[in-house]
């Protein structure tokens, strides 16, 4: 029975599935995903979601429990994980924190500002709208809304323009009041141990290519031809930013090519990947960084060694 909280953050490709599976087995603890890509229903294959063998050995939670149009954020999974590390407290079982979301270990280990919730007509409909111009439009009509906002954000920043356009609609308050608000935090275990897996590009960007090359043979093609026939507005819903799915959808619709599919989507994962470990370096430095992988033998030793020492 430990009372206890393990974090393992890091880039794509690096092992953490691996590592925090290795952990909970022996720990006797609970998988609790951090990865917004992981928390849709869909695409389990695409988004490297846990094997159902892998679910079989550990519990393991909040891993495909949003619908394809339901928007993941930040406040969301606070919500969702909550109650998760409550239950893991009540029954003495560690909780095992994994993804490469940096934002949602930051809320877990910091606390966030409350933030509203949109409405979904109203996200809907400046989404359609945002679609059909460009960022300085966007950036416009912003600066009409919310100036304080518009003054920090560039043109060509539309996802967080979008945002703050969002809010100050929504609730007629700037997106910058809201942040400046008292933090939400969960209670955490007082025992905790923190790790980031950043092993280096040389390591890393071969893992994301052959990783994608299983994904491929494993059907990661035939689950986004099934979404799209369930769902032919997917890359209007908020699973249009789960990685590759706009290439194998242009695949599937003869606008692109195999090799050129693959290309683009190994590119686009290896920008991701460089963008985590600099986001993990400067605003997570709490975490203990490794370069190694977390599918290393010698790692996984060395990471139980230091958890049972620590989490005791």
């Amino acid at each position: 029975m430990i009372d206890a909280l393990v974090v393992i953050g890091g880039s794509t490709a690096s092992g953490k599935s691996t590592l925090a599976l290795a952990v909970a087995r022996a720990l006797d603890g609970v998988v609790v995903n951090a990865d917004s890509q992981q928390l849709f229903q869909d695409l389990p294959i695409l988004t490297a979601r846990p094997t159902p063998a892998d679910e079989a050995v550990v519990p393991h939670r909040l891993y495909g429990v949003l619908a394809a149009d339901e928007q993941p954020s930040v406040g969301r999974w606070l919500t969702l994980v909550e109650p998760v590390l409550a239950a893991c407290r009540a029954e003495g079982r560690p909780a095992i924190v994994t993804g490469g979301t940096g934002l949602y270990l930051h809320a877990l280990l910091h606390g966030m500002p409350e933030m509203p919730e949109i409405p979904a007509d109203l996200r809907s409909s400046l989404r359609a709208w945002a679609e059909r111009i460009d960022g300085a439009a966007l950036h416009e009509r912003l600066a009409m809304r919310d100036p304080v906002m518009a003054a920090r954000l560039r043109p060509s920043d539309t996802q967080r323009l979008l945002r703050a356009l969002e809010v100050v609609e929504a609730t007629g308050r700037s997106l910058a009041e809201w942040q400046e608000a008292p933090r939400r935090c969960i209670p955490l275990p007082e025992r905790r141990l923190g790790i980031a897996l950043l092993p280096p590009p040389a390591v890393v960007n071969p893992r994301i290519e052959a990783r994608l090359e299983v994904m491929l043979k494993g059907g990661a093609l035939e689950e986004v031809e099934t979404l799209l026939q369930r769902r032919p507005d997917a890359l209007r819903l908020p699973t249009a930013k789960i990685h590759g799915l706009r290439e194998l959808a242009a695949l599937l619709q003869g606008r692109l090519g195999l090799e050129e599919a693959k290309r683009s989507i190994a590119a686009q994962i290896r920008q991701y990947a460089k963008r985590q470990r600099t986001w993990f370096r400067h605003q997570l430095p709490e975490l203990q960084s490794m370069a190694a992988l977390g599918d290393s033998a010698s790692l996984r030793q060395a990471i139980l060694a230091m958890a049972r020492e620590r989490l005791a």
